[in-house]
């Protein structure tokens, strides 16, 4: 139950070593203490290092539960597991792969994994963690999207489209679970640096992009527009102007831009 100052009790976390997700997490323990449910893979190297993390941001408890995003038959299992000590205030959807660009739209197998995690599970958890806060009133879910969904760039379209489609159904997951109490907030950030960003960089020799954030940033916005219950930020904030002008670049046009 979020309390008498606004303040969760219990967050969820799925993809529980996400860095920016855990970010999130511990600007929200900058306000009080929460339980911390963290959702990764069990053989995960990380999870032991992100429970750590949490415990010292000051959480109350921090619980693991096994959560494969592939396996959609198991999600119903791993929620139930998430609510099974009390309601969950904050649920953060933050899992999700990048992949080599141009070898994903080349290989079959690829391409539909990435689409599997970064889309279909976030549908699947989203559907579910919906239920469990319709049914109890209140909550905020708070959806990590992206600026590459906004409008879906040849450099890397095979993960713009898993994004477009994720941001397309949070948006439209809030707008269905308003009447009922709870709220969505979806995320577009440009890039935000992290370690799979930054070895990203490292193997591409890619150099960082204008409006480059750090997680601390991002996390600092999210709790921020959650607690005011909008439903759609950039991070980070001016980017936003940027996207409508690329919006509405002509196709032939785009098509020559070095993006």
């Amino acid at each position: 139950m979020i309390n008498a100052v606004g303040n969760p009790q219990t967050i969820l976390l799925l993809g529980g070593t996400s860095e920016i997700g855990l970010a999130i997490c511990a600007e929200y323990l900058k306000k009080g203490p929460a339980r911390i449910v963290l959702a990764t893979l069990p053989n995960d190297p990380l999870r032991e290092g992100a429970v750590a993390q949490m415990e010292a941001a000051g959480a109350s408890k921090v619980e693991v539960v096994d959560f494969d995003a592939l396996d959609t038959d198991s999600h119903p299992k791993v929620i139930d597991a998430a609510w099974a000590g009390g309601d969950v205030d904050v649920a953060i959807v933050a899992f999700g792969v990048l992949g080599d660009a141009e070898q994903l739209w080349q290989d079959q197998r690829k391409a539909v994994q990435v689409a599997g995690i970064n889309y279909t599970a976030a549908v699947s958890v989203g559907v579910l963690v919906g239920e469990k806060m319709k049914a109890q009133g209140y909550g905020r879910i708070i959806a990590m999207s992206s600026v590459a969904g906004e409008r879906v760039r040849r450099s890397n379209f095979v993960y713009g489209s898993t994004k477009a489609g994720l941001d397309g159904f949070y948006l439209g997951l809030g707008e269905a679970l308003r009447p009922f109490g709870p709220r969505v907030l979806v995320i577009r950030p440009g890039q935000v640096r992290t370690t799979t960003t930054l070895d990203h960089w490292k193997a591409t020799g890619a150099k960082e992009a204008p409006f480059t954030v750090d997680k601390e940033e991002v996390a600092a916005l999210a709790v921020s527009a959650s607690e005011k219950g909008k439903d759609l930020i950039w991070a980070p904030g001016p980017v936003r102007f940027l996207m409508s002008i690329i919006r509405h670049i002509p196709r032939p046009i785009f098509r020559k831009l070095p993006l």
